[in-house]
């Protein structure tokens, strides 16, 4: 007997559907999200992207203080720390952790925006999409989420940041199979969601999996979109 598969129209109802629920029973915590802290102050591109290096691999708390911490110490502009001492940023982001590998992405990609931009982030986020996403890929320690960060967040353009969560997410709901990477879930995800709730759905699908939906022991009984999941292994009685 053949499987029984959904339209593409199926799929989207079910994903505005789904993020109607999270926004209603999950909701968004701005301060548990260092991006949304500095583009809440209207920092520029360059201090989004530090922000968003101090949170790979940690809580949006420790990379909030984080932050805040090397904000204090430093001037965070390129030139400033493209000559800063390693180790005076070292210790101003410890509580991030990874605080060694970090220190260096912060000085390479300073030194890297600085003679190629002059400093000036907008110089890239200005360009087309497609054409901006690569050319922020080509910086050092830029990968494929901080690009996307930077492009949703900051310059307003149509992309979704994926990071664990979403991409684990993503595959329990059944949006994706199981071998799915980071491409394949993005394209995914912009299909289906529509376009002006792309930052809606990558922070509240973040805040899903933080709460509910985690990596071990997701709380399947008091999920609010349990309903809507087909995934294997819940937890439900």
């Amino acid at each position: 007997m053949r499987r029984k598969t959904s339209s593409k129209g199926d799929v989207r109802r079910k994903a505005v559907e789904i993020l109607k629920v999270l926004r209603e029973k999950v909701g968004i915590i701005e301060e548990g999200f260092v991006t949304l802290e500095a583009d809440r102050r209207k920092e520029d591109p360059f201090k989004i992207l530090i922000a968003t290096i101090l949170s790979q691999n940690t809580s949006g708390k420790n990379s909030i203080r984080a932050y805040q911490n090397l904000s204090k110490r430093f001037e965070l502009k390129p030139d400033v720390l493209a000559n800063a001492n390693i180790k005076d940023i070292e210790d101003a982001i410890k509580v991030a952790g990874l605080y060694k590998s970090k220190s260096i992405a912060i000085k390479e990609v300073s030194k890297q925006i600085l003679e190629r931009y002059g400093g000036n982030l907008w110089k890239v986020l200005k360009k087309p999409v497609e054409e901006a996403r690569k050319e922020l890929l080509s910086l050092p320690k830029v990968g494929q989420k901080t690009a996307d960060v930077l492009l949703l967040f900051v310059a307003k353009k149509p992309t979704i940041p994926i990071d664990t969560h979403i991409m684990r997410i993503s595959k329990r709901l059944g949006f994706v199979d199981e071998k799915a990477g980071y491409e394949d879930v993005r394209r995914k995800l912009m299909e289906i969601f529509p376009r002006k709730s792309y930052l809606e759905a990558h922070l509240l699908l973040i805040m899903f999996g933080r709460r509910i939906c985690r990596a071990r022991k997701p709380l399947c009984s008091t999920c609010p979109i349990k309903n809507y999941c087909p995934y294997p292994s819940k937890t439900t009685s």
